[in-house]
């Protein structure tokens, strides 16, 4: 059983892909304010990104190497932060194939809908995986959880 540090540590890793999700979300905290609650335990990660330079890429490393490739950190703590940096490296790829390809219809509602689902469903995600983590679970997502095992 995981000792209740590093539940904590387990839950605080998942805020950094729920920070880079955020941006899917743009048009619905406009047009639905008390929406932006949801933003509120991605600040701390955001201000990191945003006030150190190259912030969100000494986080990145800084939790790989730090975290995940030190054998000396317990199996629970390694698996949470390398399965939230796989999910962090997926909405990545995601935002720029947003930005490239979808930007001239950025406005249409396909792209709204398909944008707003997205947000939606990494929420549900990272609740789960928060979720899991206070219990002392590791969070099962089908082909993320298998590609965490594999590297670990």
């Amino acid at each position: 059983m995981p000792s209740t540090g590093a539940r904590i540590l387990g839950v605080l890793l998942y805020m950094i892909p729920w920070s880079d999700s955020l941006n899917f979300g743009n048009h619905l905290y406009m047009k639905y304010p008390f929406t932006q609650i949801i933003q509120v335990p991605a600040i701390p990660i955001i201000l990191i990104e945003r006030l150190i330079p190259f912030g969100n890429l000494l986080l990145f490393l800084s939790i790989f190497i730090g975290l995940v490739r030190n054998s000396k950190i317990s199996y629970f703590l390694r698996f949470n932060a390398l399965q939230s940096l796989l999910i962090n490296i997926g909405i990545i790829i995601a935002s720029f194939i947003f930005d490239i390809i979808f930007s001239p219809f950025l406005n249409s509602l396909i792209i709204r809908t398909f944008s707003s689902t997205l947000l939606i469903s990494l929420f549900l995600m990272i609740v789960y995986c928060v979720w899991s983590c206070t219990q002392g679970n590791e969070p099962n997502l089908p082909g993320i959880s298998q590609a965490t095992k594999m590297q670990l």
